[in-house]
């Protein structure tokens, strides 16, 4: 980090952050680098060498990540990845081996289960509980890493990191967890104690819904070494163009999220008080019952409500009367989007749950459109 930026608000870090020191005639945020090979005479020493290992332009992008993950703080390094999957993979099957135990939530993203069964497949125990209620807390003893997702997607419960992260380290458990829904504005999962910060940066981080990409921050270095040799090995590296075009996008991350997380409050509270109860779910509800631990380790609480109607048909009619939400999967997007969760089958969610995630739209405009498609889909 720049001294700049020492003490900086959220939005002059992500405006500012990996940015080179300035040079004469150069461009602020270099293009991104096509190579495959770097010229290499003599012994193979220096940052670049060939392109599955390192890139320049993945070097500024991992070091505005770090930036935001763990503002201040040295010994903190970031890996970016093809993807939010890559990067999960990475952590999980670096440090895990046969005859280890990993504790995941059973309500996590919808392919922790084929990671579950290709854990199992190579030998490693996997046990599962909750998010809510600090659940997984039961499951340490023996455990060599626990896996949070907090807020969980698409439930939105959450848990206590600190307070699990304290009781991992106490049985000399790693911790990783997930921070795709809460961004690093939204959650700093280093700061609470994890050794580990993963997510996908295709959702809210880069937020244009354009760009394939994961990360782990962390700050072990004997941890990171072992996920930086898994990304070597199985090559799950991302593009230059991917990593120039996310870095391009955090420098309106703080707009974005501040925007959409705006509106995600407003959006929740009118489902809320809607006159059928819903079911809403938003940890930024004083009702919810996530709030309470979310307002204590959370400084945001993100883009995503879920809410759950009656029936599959009326779900399916709700989201084809909305006209300025796209049916579509992913969330974290400036454009609203909103689909039936239950459709692919990997969520324990029922038939109605809609997972909408807020987009950048003017809040009053998609307030109106929302309640439409409410009175429609009720016909």
């Amino acid at each position: 980090m720049t001294n700049s930026q020492q003490g900086a608000g959220d939005g002059t870090r992500a405006v500012r952050a990996g940015l080179p020191e300035p040079v004469k005639h150069e461009p602020t945020l270099p293009g991104p680098v096509f190579a495959a090979h770097f010229h290499l005479p003599g012994d193979p020493t220096g940052p670049y060498t060939y392109g599955r290992d390192e890139n320049p332009t993945w070097t500024h992008l991992e070091r505005a990540i770090g930036e935001l993950e763990a503002p201040g703080h040295d010994g903190v390094e970031t890996l970016v990845f093809a993807s939010g999957m890559a990067a999960v993979s990475a952590v999980l099957f670096s440090q895990l081996s046969a005859g280890d135990t990993v504790v995941l939530p059973d309500d996590g993203y919808q392919v922790l289960p084929l990671v579950r069964g290709q854990l199992e497949a190579y030998g490693i125990e996997v046990r599962t509980a909750p998010t809510g209620g600090d659940a997984q807390l039961e499951l340490l003893d023996g455990a060599k890493l626990l896996w949070i997702e907090t807020p969980s997607n698409p439930g939105l419960d959450v848990c206590d990191v600190r307070r699990l992260a304290e009781a991992a380290r106490a049985r000399g458990c790693l911790v990783a967890v997930d921070n795709t829904l809460a961004t690093p504005l939204g959650q700093r999962p280093l700061e609470l104690g994890a050794d580990f910060s993963v997510a996908s940066g295709t959702k809210q981080l880069t937020g244009h819904g354009d760009v394939l990409l994961g990360y782990v921050t962390g700050n072990d270095a004997s941890a990171m070494a072992s996920v930086r040799r898994w990304r070597k090995i199985v090559g799950a590296i991302p593009g230059p163009m991917e990593a120039w075009l996310a870095h391009r996008s955090l420098a309106t991350l703080q707009m974005r999220v501040d925007r959409q997380n705006a509106s995600a409050q407003v959006v929740a509270e009118a489902l809320r008080d809607w006159p059928e109860e819903l079911g809403v779910r938003y940890p930024g509800l004083p009702g919810d019952p996530s709030h309470k631990i979310a307002s204590q380790q959370m400084r945001r609480f993100g883009c995503v409500v879920s809410f759950t109607l009656p029936t599959r048909a009326r779900a399916d009619r709700f989201l084809d009367a909305l006209r300025l939400v796209d049916d579509a999967t992913s969330f974290g997007g400036v454009r609203s989007t909103a689909e039936r969760r239950g459709r692919w089958g990997g969520d324990a969610v029922p038939e109605g749950f809609i997972r909408f995630s807020v987009g950048a739209e003017d809040p009053e405009d998609l307030l109106a459109d929302v309640r439409q498609a409410l009175e429609a889909s009720a016909r």
